[in-house]
């Protein structure tokens, strides 16, 4: 999933600099939501691997 956030942020850097922003606005907003998606999951992993006493990683 950062590999998808990661993309669209590149997307979004290229779309800005040649002067659609529009395009750029729209894939940096896709692209934060999947950050945030991906770090809750992180977040909620590590949190019941210490809860469980499990090596997660």
């Amino acid at each position: 999933m950062i590999k998808w956030a990661i993309i669209f942020f590149v997307i979004s850097v290229i779309a800005g600099l040649l002067g659609f922003t529009g395009v750029a606005a729209g894939a940096a907003g896709i692209a934060r939501v999947l950050f945030y998606i991906a770090l809750a999951i992180f977040l909620i992993v590590l949190v019941f691997g210490v809860l469980l006493g499990v090596l997660v990683f």
